[in-house]
């Protein structure tokens, strides 16, 4: 997708409920508004989690090791078409399962220079149909790394991830240790604006 394609992002109020959208760029601030997002873990077949680093001209966050990718759906669009859409932006390849295991996450974090992330939405389980291919404006470097070491790693202190990894794979511990035993989210579990796109 070339960068300077318009993304303008899904804003919600407390409920949860669209009330309009506002360009991504201007949305992250020291007051970013909240709004509709998602968040992927991507496993292969055996289990191993795909594990990425921001790319380091990324305005929030840069060079933080975090979830395989994230994204913005657009108004309008359904959360396969948005996962979709950003694998291919990040990762630069296609999906052969997708999977929301999570219906909504909500998380507000702060970066060291004041700018806010704000954000609700569901997590999604991915199983890539080919190997990535990062793209170097949105991704560092990724590595596949065993879940239970991952989690290891974290509760020892050895592994620093941004702050919607911390709390979505807080809350992936609470559904089990197996990846793919994990269940799918009901329709009913994720925020308003996903629940009547198919």
């Amino acid at each position: 997708m070339p960068p300077t394609r318009v993304e303008p992002v899904v804003l919600l109020d407390d409920n949860w409920n669209t009330t309009g959208s506002i360009e991504k760029e201007e949305a992250h601030h020291q007051n970013t508004p909240l709004h509709l997002a998602f968040t992927a873990y991507v496993f292969d077949e055996e289990g191993r989690f795909l594990l990425s680093r921001r790319a380091l001209s990324k305005r929030t966050w840069p060079g933080v090791w975090t979830n395989s990718f994230c994204g913005h759906p657009l108004p309008g669009e359904p959360l396969a078409e948005a996962v979709r859409r950003r694998l291919r932006a990040e990762l630069g390849t296609t999906a052969e399962r997708i999977d929301p295991v999570l219906g909504a996450v909500r998380y507000r974090a702060v970066m060291d220079n004041g700018i806010v992330e704000n954000e609700v939405g569901p997590v999604v389980r991915v199983l890539l149909a080919a190997p990535p291919i990062p793209n170097p404006d949105e991704v560092d470097r990724v590595r596949w790394i065993q879940w239970d070491e991952l989690l290891s790693a974290i509760d020892e202190g050895r592994s620093e991830i941004s702050p919607w990894s911390a709390k979505t794979i807080e809350r992936l511990r609470g559904v089990g240790p197996d990846p793919w035993g994990w269940q799918t989210s009901p329709l009913q579990e994720l925020p308003p604006p996903l629940r009547c796109l198919t």
